[in-house]
C-alpha cells in the first residue's frame, strides 16, 4: 500500500516551499481567490484558493490585472501558499479550515441558516487577506438542475485539436473567444421556467481560468453558476489529474449533495461527455432527466475521434434517460421541447 505521495507531488511541494520563502522575502503577500460554490439547507460547499502575489506598491498587481484581458497564459501564473489556513464567515458562523497542498479550499460546512438563493461568504486568510466567495443555496423542493460542460459546450475552443486548444487557452485574448450560438439563450429560458434551479459547470479546465470564464459568461449573458474545475499538475498518485475521473466524481457528489434533483446533463461530443453521461445515467437513473450533446462540426469530430460515432455504436441504453443532439443551443432547445419532459 502506498504510504507516501507520488514523487511528482513531493517535488512540487518542495518547490512551492522554496518559492514561498523566496517570494516572502521579496515582499509577496497572501491573496485569496474566491470561486463559486453551492449549498443546501444542510450544508454549504465553499471554494477558494490561497496564493502569493506581488505587493501592490511594486505596481505589478495593477499591470497583471490589465494583462488578464490580453493573453490567456497569464491566468496560469500563480504560487500557492504552503500550509494555508482560512476563516470562513458564513452568516453569524465562523469556521476555520485548512487548504490542501495546492492552496485550494474545497470544504462542506454546516449551513447555519442561510435561506435559498445567492449568498456571499467571506474567506479570510491568516495574514489578513480576504475575499468574497459566492454560493447558491438550493431549496429542498427544487427538483430540476443543469450540469454543463464549458469547453466546446458554451465556449468554442476547438479543444479536441491539441495545438489549437493550447493556442486558444494560452495565447488568444479573452475578447477573441467565441460563444456557442444559442447556449446562453437556452440556459436563460430554462432558469426562468425553473426559478432557483442550480446551474453547475463541471469542466476539466483549471481553476486558473476561472476569472476569464466568469468574464466570458458575463459578456455573453450566460447565467451564473457554481464551477467545479480542477488543478493541473502532479497529484498524490500520478503526474497528471484525470479529467474523466474529475467529472465522474463531480457528478457523484452532486447526486449525493442534492439527491432530490434530476439533472439535465449538457456537454459535447468532442471528448468523453457522451460516454460519461451515459454511464452516470445507467448507474443513477433517478438523478438524470436527459442528456444534451452539442455536436461538433465534422472536422472537429474527426480530429477528436478519427471518425464520428453515432449513439447506437456506443452501446448506450437510451431508455434510461433520453439523449438528444444538435449543433447549437437553439437546436438543443428545440429537441428538448419535442421530448416534452420538462416545463420549458
Amino acid at each position: 500500500m502506498r504510504t507516501r505521495p507520488f514523487i511528482g507531488a513531493r517535488v512540487e511541494d518542495r518547490l512551492n516551499s522554496v518559492l514561498n520563502r523566496v517570494l516572502r522575502r521579496r515582499g509577496w503577500q497572501e491573496s485569496i481567490r474566491p470561486y463559486i460554490g453551492y449549498g443546501t439547507s444542510e450544508q454549504i460547499r465553499v471554494l477558494a484558493r490561497v496564493v502569493l502575489e506581488p505587493p501592490s506598491n511594486l505596481g505589478i498587481v495593477q499591470a497583471a490585472s490589465a494583462l488578464l484581458y490580453r493573453r490567456g497564459w497569464r491566468n496560469f501564473i500563480a504560487v500557492s501558499k504552503v500550509d494555508a489556513r482560512v476563516l470562513l464567515h458564513i452568516g453569524d458562523a465562523r469556521v476555520e479550515v485548512q487548504a490542501d497542498r495546492g492552496g485550494y479550499v474545497d470544504v462542506r460546512v454546516k449551513n447555519p441558516g442561510l435561506d435559498p438563493g445567492w449568498h456571499a461568504i467571506t474567506v479570510e486568510g491568516s495574514d489578513g487577506a480576504s475575499a468574497v466567495a459566492q454560493v447558491q443555496v438550493v431549496a429542498d423542493e427544487t427538483t430540476f438542475g443543469i450540469v454543463s460542460d464549458i469547453d466546446d459546450t458554451i465556449l468554442s475552443t476547438w479543444l479536441p485539436r491539441p495545438f489549437l486548444a493550447a493556442w486558444n487557452s494560452f495565447v488568444l485574448t479573452e475578447q477573441a473567444r467565441q460563444a456557442v450560438p444559442g447556449m446562453a439563450r437556452w440556459y436563460q429560458r430554462l432558469l426562468q421556467a425553473h426559478p432557483g434551479a442550480p446551474l453547475i459547470f463541471v469542466s476539466t479546465g483549471a481553476f486558473n481560468t476561472f476569472p476569464m470564464i466568469r468574464r466570458f459568461q458575463q459578456r455573453h449573458g450566460i447565467p451564473k453558476g457554481a464551477m467545479l474545475l480542477t488543478d493541473w499538475g502532479p497529484t498524490n498518485t500520478g503526474w497528471f489529474r484525470s479529467g474523466t475521473d474529475h467529472k465522474r466524481s463531480a457528478l457523484r457528489e452532486l447526486a449525493r449533495d442534492m439527491p432530490q434533483i434530476r439533472w439535465l446533463l449538457v456537454g459535447d461530443d468532442g471528448q468523453h461527455d457522451p460516454e460519461l453521461y451515459a454511464e452516470f445515467a445507467e448507474l443513477q437513473p433517478d438523478h438524470v432527466l436527459a442528456r444534451a450533446i452539442r455536436q461538433l462540426a465534422p472536422g472537429e469530430a474527426v480530429l477528436a475521434h478519427g471518425i464520428r460515432l453515432e449513439s447506437s455504436e456506443l452501446g448506450w441504453n437510451p431508455e434510461i434517460a433520453p439523449e438528444f443532439r444538435a449543433p447549437d443551443g437553439d437546436g438543443l432547445a428545440d429537441r428538448l421541447a419535442q421530448l416534452d419532459i420538462i416545463d420549458f
